[in-house]
C-alpha cells in the first residue's frame, strides 16, 4: 500500500521504506494478536493500537530515510564525477550532516591527489620525452607498457602494448628481455642490430640496456629498456676512418715519387744533368700538390672547429669578388680565359658573415672553374638577390632574404650522378684525373662545410650548352 504512494513523500521504491516500518511493527501485531486471542483486549482497540505503532513508526523512520536517500544520491553522483548543489538537500540530523562533511572532505582530498598525480605524469612524461635516447617500459609478459618521444620516433608512434619480441627480430636482444624478466639477472647490456625502417637503408646498430625496476615501483612495469643507436656514430667513425685513409692515399703517392727521383737522382742519375732537372721539376710539382693538400686539410680542420660558432663581422660581398677575380686574373690569363663579373644593385653593401670564409668559397669555385673551364672561355662570377635560400634535405637553411653568388665557366657538363657526389671529400671527376688535372678533391668539401656553417645552401646546375653554374645562397643576416 505505501510502495504505491512513496513518490508522494519523495521517497524512492528501493530505501525499502515500507518493509522497514512493517518490520518494526511485527512485534507490536504479535503482542496484539496474543491479546485479542486471551481476550484481555478487544480487537478494536487492538487494531487502533496497531495502527498507532505503524504511524509513530512512519514518523521516526521518515526523516532518516529520507536523509540517507539524499547521501545515496549525492555520493552516487560525486562517484561519477557530476556537479551536485548541496543546498538542494534539507538534512536535520547531526549524524547525516557529518557524513556530508567527512565525504567533501574526502572528495576534496583525491581530488587534490588527483591533480598532483596528473601533473607529476605530466612532468614525467616531459622529462621523459626530452631525453635523446629511446626508453621503453615492458612488464612481466614483455609486452610495452609505455615509450618516450624518441622510442616512438624509432620504432613508430603504435608500439605500446606490443610485445619486444613483435617489434625486435634480435634473439641475443630477446633472450636478455627474458633473463631480466624471469629474475635471471638484474640487468643485461649488449649491441644488436635492428631491422631499418626501409630495405634501402642498412640495420641499425642498437645498444640496450635492460634493467628491472625495483620492487618498490607501483604499476605494471617491472623493467626498463634503454636503447643507445650507435649507427650514427659507426658513419661518423667510417667517415673519419675514410678520410684518413685517404689523405694517407693522397700523400703517399707524391711521396713515393720524391722518394723514387732522389733514390735515381742518387745512383743512375746522379750525372745526368738533364735528368736532374727534368726529375727536380717533377719533384717540385708533388710538393707543392702535398703542400695544398696539407693546408687544404687544416682549413677543413679548422672549419670543422668552427662549425657552431655563429659568423657575426659584417662583409662587404662585392668587395670580395673584385679581390678574387683579380687574384685569379693571371692564371685565367694563362688559360686564355677572361674573368667577367656581374653585380645586380640591389645586393647589400654588407652582410653578417666570415668574411675569410667566404673568400675562400668564392675563390674556391672560381679557381675550379678556370681550371676545369675550356681554353679561351669566360668565367662569370655574378652577384644577385634571392628572396629565400632553396630548402635541403640534409640540413637547416636559415629563413629570409639572401645573396646569391653564381661561378659560371664553359666547361663540358657533368653527369648527374657525378654531381652528386662533388663534395664528397678527395672525390674527382674520372675525366680529370685522365687529363691530369691537379687537384686536391677538398675545394668543394671546404665550400660545403663553410656554407654550413652559414646555413647558407651550395646548388650545381650543369648543361652541354651553357656550361657549369655553382650557386651558393648565403643570408643577409644571422637570425
Amino acid at each position: 500500500m505505501f510502495g504505491k504512494h512513496s513518490k508522494i513523500f519523495n521517497i524512492e521504491k528501493n530505501t525499502q521504506f515500507v518493509d522497514r516500518v512493517l518490520f518494526l511493527s511485527l512485534p507490536s501485531a504479535l503482542v496484539f494478536i496474543m491479546l485479542v486471542a486471551l481476550r484481555l483486549i478487544t480487537p478494536t482497540l487492538a487494531v487502533i493500537s496497531y495502527a498507532t505503532i505503524i504511524f509513530f513508526n512512519i514518523v521516526f523512520l521518515f526523516p532518516i530515510t529520507f536523509e540517507l536517500q539524499q547521501l545515496k544520491k549525492y555520493i552516487t553522483t560525486l562517484s561519477r564525477g557530476e556537479d551536485f548543489d548541496e543546498k538542494l538537500m534539507t538534512l536535520s540530523e547531526k549524524e547525516a550532516k557529518e557524513i556530508v562533511d567527512a565525504v567533501n572532505a574526502m572528495h576534496q582530498f583525491w581530488a587534490h591527489k588527483t591533480d598532483l598525480l596528473e601533473a607529476q605524469t605530466m612532468s614525467d612524461t616531459a622529462v621523459l620525452d626530452s631525453l635523446p635516447d629511446p626508453i621503453l617500459m615492458i612488464d612481466r609478459a614483455g609486452n610495452i607498457l609505455g615509450a618516450n618521444l624518441s622510442a616512438r620516433n624509432l620504432l613508430g608512434n603504435n608500439i605500446t602494448e606490443k610485445n619486444v619480441e613483435a617489434i625486435f627480430k634480435a634473439n641475443n636482444f630477446i633472450e636478455a628481455v627474458s633473463k631480466v624478466l624471469n629474475k635471471q639477472s638484474k640487468a643485461e647490456n649488449l649491441i644488436f642490430y635492428a631491422p631499418a625502417a626501409s630495405k634501402k637503408e642498412d640495420p641499425q646498430k642498437l645498444y640496450a640496456h635492460i634493467k628491472q625496476l625495483p620492487w618498490l615501483s607501483k604499476g605494471r612495469a617491472v623493467a626498463v629498456i634503454s636503447l643507445y643507436d650507435m649507427t650514427k656514430a659507426m658513419k661518423i667513425e667510417k667517415m673519419q676512418s675514410d678520410f684518413v685513409a685517404n689523405a694517407s692515399h693522397e700523400l703517399r703517392t707524391p711521396l713515393s715519387i720524391i722518394s723514387g727521383f732522389i733514390e735515381t737522382l742518387q745512383t743512375s742519375a746522379k750525372d745526368d744533368e738533364e735528368a736532374r732537372e727534368k726529375f727536380l721539376k717533377i719533384m717540385s710539382e708533388q710538393a707543392e700538390y702535398m703542400s695544398a693538400l696539407i693546408e687544404n686539410l687544416l682549413s677543413l680542420s679548422k672549419i670543422e672547429m668552427s662549425q657552431d660558432q655563429k659568423p657575426d663581422e659584417p662583409t662587404n660581398v662585392k668587395k670580395l669578388i673584385t679581390e678574387v677575380a683579380q687574384a685569379l686574373s693571371l692564371k685565367a690569363k694563362e688559360r686564355e680565359i677572361n674573368i667577367k663579373t656581374d653585380i645586380e644593385k640591389d645586393v647589400p653593401k654588407e652582410i653578417i658573415a666570415d668574411s675569410r670564409q667566404v673568400k675562400q668559397v668564392i675563390q674556391n669555385l672560381t679557381d675550379n672553374a678556370i681550371k676545369y673551364g675550356l681554353s679561351q672561355s669566360d668565367v662569370t662570377i655574378t652577384a644577385c638577390m634571392a628572396e629565400k635560400i632553396p630548402l635541403s634535405k640534409s640540413f637547416k637553411v636559415a629563413k629570409g632574404k639572401a645573396v646569391a653568388i653564381s661561378v659560371n665557366n664553359k666547361g663540358p657538363k657533368i653527369s648527374p650522378e657525378n654531381l652528386a657526389r662533388l663534395t664528397e671529400r678527395f672525390y674527382r671527376l674520372q675525366e680529370h684525373k685522365d687529363l691530369n688535372i691537379k687537384g686536391t678533391g677538398l675545394g668543394l668539401a671546404i665550400a660545403k662545410h663553410i656554407i654550413l656553417r652559414h646555413k647558407g645552401n651550395l646548388t650545381v646546375n650543369s648543361t652541354s650548352y651553357n656550361g657549369t653554374t655553382f650557386t651558393i645562397y648565403l643570408p643577409i643576416e644571422q637570425n
